[in-house]
């Protein structure tokens, strides 16, 4: 068999391959980050290497990489780098996934403890082809984690466990990370051009449940902008997470990753991202993240500080 090239672009999309080429509009001056070049940067990097470590910075191609790496600011992506769904906005590789790495779990503990991380991310590929969607693999990671690191708080950013068998997500809950993170990425309406394989009320129920499994745990998602919507559109988004009880929105521009990728409708901009957090605080959400650069993890270390802050001064408030 031969190995593919993820490099490729064709052969790390294979599903986009056929998909005419969608013109890339030049980016605006707030968008634009440098390349990345610190010591820290290279130190991070060259440590999740040595532990043979996929990061979400790398395989989605985040604008961030080079800030956040050079804070020693890393969000592992477990259970491979080949994801099974073929969502059209994302720059994962997509296809049959290997089997999982049964070590994996210890090497994301060791990589924690060796950056010294007060708060880390974990998430992974979407994986159809596992009973539980790798629900179990979520929580021996999260175990091993508070096992080397007991100080670390720990947030996941789970897929939606559609296919999975009954209980992948008290699995989850069960294993007690401090904040539940699931993207709805964007409005119901765009679903099926750019997210296929999921279901927008279905993630939004997932998200409801964790609540229901752990009223204390705080929930967290995410939309981009940029590829279609309109206000009215994100505003109704708003409300359904706050129907669902989410304490935290992110809201980031979407960026086209390859010719091949769905297009850039438009930049929103600084004003109106701006005019987003305002609505969503007014909304009633605890924490909000709104701009042009935001990503699910980017800062997630001082934003978990704020949220519990936010929701201490709530309780104090009631």
């Amino acid at each position: 068999m031969t190995l593919r090239d993820l490099r490729l672009p064709d052969q790390r999309h294979p599903e986009k391959a056929h998909r005419p080429d969608q013109a890339q509009p030049k980016k605006p001056d707030w968008i634009r980050v440098k390349a990345p070049t610190s010591a820290g940067y290279k130190q991070t990097r060259d440590l999740l290497r040595e532990n043979r470590l996929s990061t979400v910075c790398e395989e989605a191609g985040c604008p961030n990489v080079g800030e956040c790496w050079s804070q020693g600011h890393a969000t592992m992506m477990i259970m491979g780098e080949i994801c099974t769904r073929g969502c059209t906005f994302c720059n994962v590789a997509t296809g049959k996934p290997q089997t999982l790495d049964a070590f994996e779990p210890g090497r994301v503990a060791h990589a924690v403890a060796k950056l010294g991380l007060n708060h880390v991310v974990i998430t992974s590929v979407d994986r159809d082809d596992l009973d539980d969607g790798g629900a179990e693999h979520f929580a021996q990671t999260i175990r091993a984690i508070r096992h080397r690191s007991p100080q670390s708080t720990i947030e996941v950013l789970t897929p939606d466990f559609l296919k999975s068998t009954p209980g992948a997500l008290e699995t989850v809950v069960e294993a007690r990370p401090d904040v539940f993170n699931h993207n709805l990425e964007t409005v119901p309406g765009l679903y099926p051009s750019v997210r296929p394989g999921a279901r927008y009320f279905h993630s939004l129920r997932l998200l409801q449940r964790v609540k229901e499994l752990d009223p204390a745990m705080f929930t967290k998602s995410g939309i981009m902008v940029g590829l279609g919507e309109d206000r009215q559109g994100v505003l109704q988004v708003m409300d359904d997470m706050r129907a669902a009880d989410i304490d935290f929105i992110t809201i980031g521009q979407y960026l086209q990753p390859s010719p091949k990728h769905h297009r850039v409708d438009r930049f929103v901009t600084p004003e109106e991202f701006a005019g987003y957090e305002k609505a969503a605080y007014g909304k009633g959400f605890l924490m909000v993240s709104a701009t042009p650069l935001t990503r699910s993890s980017y800062h997630a270390g001082d934003d978990f500080s704020r949220l519990r802050d936010a929701r201490l001064a709530k309780l104090g408030r009631a």
